[in-house]
C-alpha cells in the first residue's frame, strides 16, 4: 500500500463515501483519546513482568478494540480462571497510570467543535468498560459532546460484532447506515462495516494503515481534523 494520505475511499467496500453524515460514532482509545501508552504499559506489567510471558509490544496489543477479558482469555490460553487472574492484574495496574497519563489527541476537542457547531450528534462505542470510559473522556475534556457511549457491560455483544454500534443508532434515533463508524482498530472497521455503516479507519491509532486497509474501510484519515474538512465543516 502507498504512503497513506488525508483522504482515501476504498473500492473494495462496494460503498461510494459520500460528505454526509446523519451522525458520527466513535472508538474511544486510540482514536479520540490517547491511551497507547497507558495500555501497553498495563499489559507489561499484568503479562510480561509478572506472569513472565516475554510477549513482544506487537503481540500485547494486537487485541485491543476487543473486550479486554477477550484478550486475557486468548493469552490464558482459553483458562478461564487463569484469565480472571490476569484481568484484576491488568486493571490494578491500570488505575494506577490511567489519570496520571490519560489525554485527548491533540485536534479531538478542535473537530468535535465542528462537528457539533454543524448540528451532527454524536456518540461513542467502546471496548472499555463503561465507568473507565465516561471517566477518560471526561479527564480529556470532551465528554459533553457525546450523546450516548455503549460499552462492553452496556450490550451484549461486542465489536467487531455490530451489535453495540446498531444499539448506539438506535438510542440516537439515527440509520446506522447514514452514520460514520471511526475507529484504530481492525475490529472497530469489521464492526461498522458490518453494521452498515460508512467506516472510517483512524491512522492516528494504534494499527498500522495497512493493517487496516484489509479490512476494507470506505475512508482513511490522518487526522480527525482530516474527517472534519471532508464532511465541510
Amino acid at each position: 500500500m502507498s504512503a497513506p494520505v488525508s483522504l482515501v475511499a476504498s473500492q473494495a467496500s462496494g460503498r461510494s463515501a459520500s460528505p454526509k453524515a446523519q451522525g458520527l460514532l466513535f472508538d474511544a482509545d486510540g482514536t479520540l483519546i490517547d491511551t497507547y501508552e497507558i495500555i501497553l504499559c498495563s499489559m507489561r506489567y499484568a503479562l510480561n513482568e509478572v506472569e513472565g510471558l516475554g510477549l513482544s509490544d506487537a503481540e500485547l496489543m494486537a487485541g485491543v478494540g476487543t473486550p479486554l477479558r477477550d484478550q486475557m482469555l486468548h493469552f490464558a490460553q482459553g483458562d478461564e480462571e487463569k484469565a480472571d487472574e490476569l484481568l484484576v492484574r491488568y486493571r490494578a495496574h491500570n488505575d494506577i497510570v490511567h489519570d496520571e497519563r490519560i489525554a485527548a489527541f491533540p485536534d479531538t476537542r478542535a473537530a468535535l467543535e465542528r462537528f457539533r457547531s454543524a448540528g451532527i450528534p454524536m456518540g461513542v462505542v467502546t471496548s472499555k468498560r463503561h465507568a473507565m470510559a465516561q471517566r477518560g473522556l471526561e479527564m480529556s475534556g470532551i465528554a459533553e459532546f457525546f450523546d450516548v457511549l455503549i460499552a462492553p457491560d452496556d450490550w451484549p455483544e461486542h465489536k467487531p460484532a455490530p451489535g453495540p454500534i446498531l444499539r448506539a443508532a438506535s438510542l440516537m434515533g439515527l440509520d446506522p447506515t447514514a452514520c460514520f463508524y471511526i475507529g484504530d482498530s481492525p475490529f472497530d472497521i469489521q464492526a461498522g462495516n458490518a453494521a452498515g455503516c460508512t467506516s472510517v479507519a483512524a491512522l492516528w491509532g494504534m494499527f498500522s494503515a495497512e493493517v487496516l486497509a484489509q479490512e476494507n474501510p470506505a475512508l482513511e484519515f490522518n487526522s480527525l481534523t482530516g474527517l472534519a474538512d471532508y464532511l465541510g465543516v
